[in-house]
């Protein structure tokens, strides 16, 4: 039986394919959510795959998580160095959550440097293009399993 696990896209990640490509490349976000259903199949999950520009859905999807997921990857975009309600979000449900960057975002500007949400997270995954999301698949295996 499959598990369900929520991948979790903040603001300006459906812009993938067009925003900065030399940052973020050419895959779109429906080439991320294909992918990941792909790769979530062969690891037993069922893949749950939602954006949202809007913080406040970004944390519902968090509680909803905590009851109908095993785990959480996220890439909260810029809310990653700005949300303590997203932090919050993470620290009150009990599912591992994992947070990704398709960048390093320790090599870009200084304010990318600091998450606000990795103290709440179990890890983050960033710098490898568009399979951060992949690995974030395998880490939740790993620790769900």
């Amino acid at each position: 039986m499959s598990k369900t696990v929520f991948v979790l896209n903040g603001p300006n990640l459906n812009m993938l394919g067009k925003r900065e490509p030399g940052i973020y490349g050419a895959a779109t976000l429906k080439d991320v959510e294909n992918d990941c259903i792909a790769a979530g199949r062969e690891l037993g999950f069922t893949v749950d795959f939602r954006q949202s520009n809007h913080e406040g859905v970004l944390i519902d999807w968090m509680h909803e998580a905590n009851e109908k997921a095993v785990g959480v990857a996220i890439n909260a975009g810029a809310y990653t160095h700005t949300s303590i309600a997203l932090h919050d979000a993470i620290k009150a449900i009990s599912v591992p959550v994992i947070e990704l960057h398709i960048s390093n975002v320790h090599a870009r500007e200084e304010f990318r440097h600091h998450s606000m949400i990795a103290p709440a997270v179990k890890g983050v995954i960033c710098g490898f293009g568009t399979a951060s999301y992949i690995l974030a698949l395998h880490a939740l295996k790993s620790i769900t399993a």
